[in-house]
């Protein structure tokens, strides 16, 4: 069940005596080794470990403000401005209860309000999100906002970790991709062997500095909610797809280090064409599940086609598609050649983009003909808007503080605030 706040509501009027506020920004991350398939459903750990790529929250991020009050009568959350219902939301409850545990003592730097650890079982959060990127359409909207919610509990809470790596652990239990997006760069999300999942966590390899060339170019084939949930495809993959559990067992292993090796020596070739491997296989594995599951469309196939025809043009791998649960293309590349490359793909799929610097470098670009006489074929004019918009992006850090002035919620009432602008960098929204 869903509401959508209104602002004339009691509770908005009402003035709390003790509030604390805190904010964070957290990014989406890219899969570039998939993870597809729980190992345990309750605890949210996956049968094999993944690894991907943190993208720039200039671009695509979820801001998450949290507010905490021992007037506050329940939890409560607010997701793009709709109320959601929290009585059978075990995952934000997995994740709340957690952090609680790890409540510290804290003062809050703003209003001088201390609350012991003793009495953070009192006290109730409203919980306020929003997300500059399309939800639930295969772009890792709950990494971001599952991350952005573990991060800026812990601030809250002034949460003390119990080990290395627990916090990506909780945000694991919320979103499994969650885990990566606490950390910015290239992260693996262990699997884990332990029981009780304590050992499936998150790992920095490297940060956004390492490789500060990676570029990612995402074409926004749809916006809408995809039609087979992540949730409910990954447990039917697992209950009937062999190819998955071969996949886990056999091959994920080899290529998680193999990719791994790339990205820390900066060998794209190498890199791209592990990540192109991996997102095939993905979907191969969506098709051999019963009934099959179909998350690319005739844009998704066009676009593929399109970089390995770019590719083969340039006698090399300079750019590799990936494709999440959805038929968005998030295509990586180096800033060598992402202007050619977004200069191509917006000669056949013209789209607003987020960076209008981008946009006219692309504009401005001259295009090989040659290049063009090798796509043309594979394009189908008649297809109306095949892509939505587009980002150009690079690689970014972690879940992170913001200042006090980007909060989401009034801290006289900790209700949503009414007017909440987009961050900067934001998609032109429909």
């Amino acid at each position: 069940m869903h509401r959508t706040y209104s602002p004339d509501s009691p509770t908005t009027r009402q003035s709390q005596r003790k509030i604390i506020v805190e904010t964070v920004s957290a990014p989406t991350n890219i899969a570039v080794i998939k993870y597809w398939g729980k190992k345990d459903a309750k605890l949210n750990t996956p049968i094999n470990s993944s690894a991907s790529i943190t993208l720039d929250q200039n671009d695509l991020r979820a801001v998450t403000s949290a507010a905490a009050s021992p007037d506050f009568p329940c939890d409560r959350l607010f997701l793009n401005d709709i109320e959601e219902d929290l009585s059978s939301n075990k995952r934000f409850a997995a994740v709340i209860t957690n952090m609680r545990r790890l409540a510290q003592d804290k003062t809050d730097s703003i209003t001088g309000i201390t609350v012991k650890k003793a009495d953070w079982s009192s006290w109730r959060v409203h919980i306020v999100s929003k997300n500059t990127f399309p939800t639930a359409a295969g772009l890792a909207s709950s990494a971001a906002g599952y991350a952005a919610l573990t991060r800026v509990l812990a601030e809250l809470f002034n949460a003390q970790e119990e080990y290395p790596g627990q916090f990506t652990g909780i945000a694991r239990q919320g979103s499994g991709s969650a885990s990566r997006s606490l950390f910015g760069g290239f992260v693996e999300w262990n699997a884990g062997e332990k029981a009780d999942g304590t050992d499936s966590i998150a790992i920095q390899v490297a940060d956004e500095h390492h490789w500060p060339e990676i570029r990612a170019l995402i074409l926004v084939v749809s916006d809408a909610k995809k039609g087979t949930s992540s949730t409910a495809g990954m447990g039917t993959s697992v209950e009937t797809s062999e190819l998955l559990r071969h996949r886990a067992a056999n091959i994920v292993p080899g290529r998680l280090a193999a990719i791994k090796t790339a990205f820390l020596e900066k060998d794209f070739a190498t890199f791209g064409k592990i990540t192109m491997q991996e997102s095939n296989q993905f979907h191969a594995t969506c098709l051999d599940t019963y009934p099959p599951i179909f998350y690319l469309n005739d844009v998704s196939r066009t676009i593929i086609r399109m970089v390995h025809a770019y590719n083969e043009f340039k006698g090399e791998v300079l750019a590799a598609y990936t494709f999440d649960a959805g038929p968005n293309a998030v295509i990586y590349t180096t800033d060598a050649h992402l202007v050619e490359l977004t200069a191509l793909m917006k000669n056949y799929f013209d789209a607003p983009m987020n960076n209008e610097q981008a946009a006219e470098a692309a504009k401005a670009f001259t295009v090989n003909p040659a290049l063009f006489a090798v796509c043309d074929p594979i394009h189908d004019p008649t297809v109306v808007q095949p892509v939505k918009y587009m980002y150009s992006t690079s690689s970014g850090p972690g879940a992170r503080p913001m200042a006090a002035s980007e909060s989401l919620i009034d801290r006289s009432s900790g209700m949503p605030l009414l007017a909440m602008p987009p961050p900067p960098g934001a998609a032109p929204q429909k």
